[in-house]
């Protein structure tokens, strides 16, 4: 067994928060069925290129970017804005045991699909509503993007190099941050509300904000400002409480260096041919560093640029002190350890036979993650999840696809 083989999750989401939450989801067992609108989908499954392509047509399918957050699950397709549609959701519901939206405050209200009114239905729903900005407050009617979110919730500010260097000013990250966070504590929060409902029999709403969560992974960023009163800058990729903690450049690139401590400090300062640093009262203790950063920094990269990286970063991993490549993305996947973990995970896909997939980070021994699924393409599994679900036999399935139900 997996850990979540009973749960059924519905899942009304779209785009990467949502999917990404469900995605993990499936990773762990549960069964989730992907509802999307009949001739459309996800929008992601157009946000490309790349996409995916049949190896003998030529004819294109689904993005990398929905094949990214989609793996375990299954596709139906269902028209809400119909009467008809409405009542098949609810009939799904009625069985779930979580279901999971990000529609916009409120939008789910006018199909009956809303927490309120499926919860009469299945007081033990686990509803999970993912939006920009939550059920409540000011801005709660306001759509909210990933990219507005990482410059609202402070990110931004923290992140790039500093105004005053080649290049400064705020800077999102390479990846949507916010939703992906927001996906994963979602996930935490349904499991919790599952741990309740064992206990009580009851479900509830979840309410999980972008805002919300991007504000509170600032974690220590935003507990100096709280401490001190002073904002965080921009530190471009050094440190504001460690030194040296940062990118220094070599011979032939760069690569990182995270000093963590004082031992580790005087074992880097040795192997630079400078062991006095250890005993210099302005570098001694990392404290001492951070105060005297603007000086001590320039040494450090006179002497890093004396070496190519891989040579140094096998003299400094001799020593135990901590180092690493900055790799692209070709070189993670190249990686020894990347691949001893069996990263890269192969899944069945009815395009291509299989389809690469990163692994899921999850390991556990006793209940792992299977990968006997692929994403769904568009609508695949409609006649099976609601012969399965709702005994609806073809005819009657066939009935609906005329009408442009499902």
């Amino acid at each position: 067994m997996r850990a979540l083989d009973d749960i059924l999750v519905l899942d009304l989401s779209r785009v990467l928060a949502g999917p990404w939450c469900t995605q993990m989801l499936a990773d762990l067992g549960a069964d989730v069925i992907k509802v999307e609108k009949p001739g459309e989908g996800d929008d992601t499954r157009g946000w490309g290129p790349p996409f995916l392509a049949d190896p003998v047509t030529g004819e294109r399918g689904d993005s990398a970017y929905y094949l990214a957050a989609n793996r375990g699950k299954r596709s139906i397709t269902v028209d809400m804005a119909t009467p008809e549609g409405q009542d098949i959701l609810r009939r799904l519901a009625a069985k779930a045991d979580v279901l999971v939206e990000n529609y916009k405050l409120g939008g789910l209200r006018k199909f009956g699909l809303d927490y309120d009114s499926l919860a009469a239905i299945n007081p033990r729903l686990v509803y999970c509503s993912i939006t920009g900005f939550g059920q409540t407050g000011p801005y709660a009617p306001r759509a909210g993007y990933d990219f507005m979110i990482q410059a609202m919730g402070g990110l931004m500010s923290v992140t790039g190099e500093r105004d005053d260097r080649p290049g400064g000013g705020p800077q999102k990250a390479g990846i949507a941050v916010a939703d992906l966070v927001t996906g994963l504590h979602a996930v935490i929060a349904v499991e919790a509300a599952l741990m309740q409902r064992h206990r009580t029999g009851k479900g509830q709403h979840i309410d999980m904000a972008l805002l919300d969560v991007q504000v509170s992974v600032l974690a220590n960023q935003a507990q100096t400002y709280l401490v001190s009163g002073t904002a965080p800058g921009r530190a471009g990729n050094g440190h504001a409480a460690i030194v040296p903690y940062q990118s220094v450049p070599t011979a032939d690139g760069h690569l990182i260096i995270a000093v963590g401590n004082d031992g580790q400090f005087a074992k880097l300062a040795e192997e630079l041919g400078h062991p006095e640093w250890a005993e210099d009262e302005r570098f001694a203790t990392n404290r001492a560093r951070v105060v005297n950063r603007a000086i001590l920094i320039p040494l450090i990269e006179a002497e890093t640029r004396r070496f190519a990286s891989a040579a140094l970063l096998a003299t400094l991993e001799a020593r135990q002190v901590p180092c690493g490549p900055i790799n692209t993305v070709d070189k993670v996947f190249e990686d020894p350890q990347v691949q001893a973990r069996a990263i890269r995970q192969d899944v069945p896909h009815p395009l291509t036979g299989t389809l690469p997939t990163v692994a899921s980070p999850l390991r556990l021994s006793a209940s792992p993650v299977t990968y006997d699924r692929g994403p769904p393409l568009l609508g695949q599994h409609t006649e099976e999840v609601l012969g399965q679900m709702l005994g609806l036999d073809s005819d009657a399935v066939a009935a609906l696809r005329r009408s442009g139900v499902v």
